[in-house]
């Protein structure tokens, strides 16, 4: 098995629960099935679900990965027959994986990565921008809005159960217990001095 006559780039993003996972874990097991070799990598900092040795989506599907740290450890792990090399939780890798993948798709493989495209804040999220860029191809993924059933296109991080302050970590990994699906108009962001007096007020 070798590698494509024609490199190229597809970029799986939105929001939280959206299916970016299972999409990816789907054209995984397509290329399989017409007998490509691929390889699957992702951030060691997904420690969800499965652990962090397999992709897995929210219904509980799941294949093999390679756990990495960063865009070298990709580079450095991806075999020359190849054909499909995957990367899933890009946002927690560093930018360098923008220049890797663009050089895995110079020399013939298709690169399927996938990624939340913005922060609890609804800020542009890691490499994930510069990566929709040099993609050949992009899917925007959506979920339900929890609030008022719109499609969701946020992240709403929770802190009991209140939408955290903007002055949190950007990176916090987490499921249900610490996210929800929002619309724009239902996503919330509160500076940390309006969540306390939010909190007083309900106290």
């Amino acid at each position: 098995m070798t590698p494509g006559p024609e490199g190229r780039i597809e970029v799986i993003t939105g929001v939280m629960f959206s299916g970016k996972s299972e999409e990816l874990m789907r054209r995984v097991r397509r290329a399989i099935i017409a007998r490509r070799a691929v390889q699957v990598f992702k951030s060691h900092l997904d420690d969800r679900y499965s652990g962090i040795r397999n992709v897995s989506s929210h219904d509980g599907k799941q294949i093999d990965a390679w756990p990495v740290s960063s865009s070298t450890e990709v580079a450095e792990k991806v075999d020359d027959d190849a054909g499909v090399v995957a990367v899933d939780e890009a946002q927690f890798l560093d930018r360098g994986i923008v220049d890797v993948a663009n050089a895995l798709a110079d020399r013939g493989k298709r690169v399927i990565i996938a990624g939340t495209d913005m922060d609890f804040r609804g800020e542009p999220f890691g490499p994930i921008g510069p990566l929709l860029a040099i993609a050949e191809r992009i899917d925007k993924l959506h979920a339900i809005c929890v609030v008022c059933g719109d499609r969701a296109s946020r992240n709403q991080r929770l802190l009991d159960g209140e939408p955290a302050a903007a002055e949190g970590p950007t990176i916090q990994v987490g499921g249900a217990e610490s996210y929800e699906a929002r619309c724009r108009a239902c996503h919330v962001v509160p500076s940390a001095a309006d969540a306390q007096a939010e909190l007083l007020v309900k106290g």
